[in-house]
């Protein structure tokens, strides 16, 4: 016996500093910031897609203790347009694939085994995230 499962509705992380992460997640990225309920402690939604991104701050949630990027860990992944684009405003805001901040280290893969272009980073709280394209730019 099983349901029928039919989209992803949202991703929920935590965050330490919800200001610095709205500069991440609507600056940086691009997400468009949605309106949240009341629910008496502070966070913020975003528009990812059909589905949705949601912070809370909360200094006691889980964090990664390892700076590094590692695709191998938990991430989440976001399709983008256009890979090129996407690689250009994250290196022309500092990250890079030989940063010497971990915080601003990138892992670019523009030939990945799965058959699209990849890139990972890491958010300003050590959360991974993917972020992919249907195909290089032409």
């Amino acid at each position: 016996m099983s349901f029928d499962v039919h989209s992803l509705h949202h991703v929920t992380i935590p965050v330490r500093d919800l200001e610095r992460s709205r500069r991440f997640y609507g600056g940086l990225l691009g997400l468009e910031e949605l309106e949240r309920p009341s629910f008496g402690f502070p966070g913020a939604w975003y528009a990812l897609g059909d589905g949705q991104l949601h912070l809370i701050a909360d200094g006691g949630g889980t964090y990664r203790a390892d700076a590094r990027v590692d695709s191998r860990d938990a991430h989440f992944a976001i399709r983008v347009e256009s890979f090129d684009e996407a690689l250009a405003v994250l290196r022309s805001n500092g990250y890079d694939e030989n940063a010497g901040d971990a915080r601003l280290a990138i892992k670019v893969d523009r030939h990945s085994t799965t058959g699209f272009p990849q890139l990972y980073l890491a958010d300003p709280d050590g959360h991974v995230i993917e972020i992919n394209a249907a195909t290089l730019d032409v």
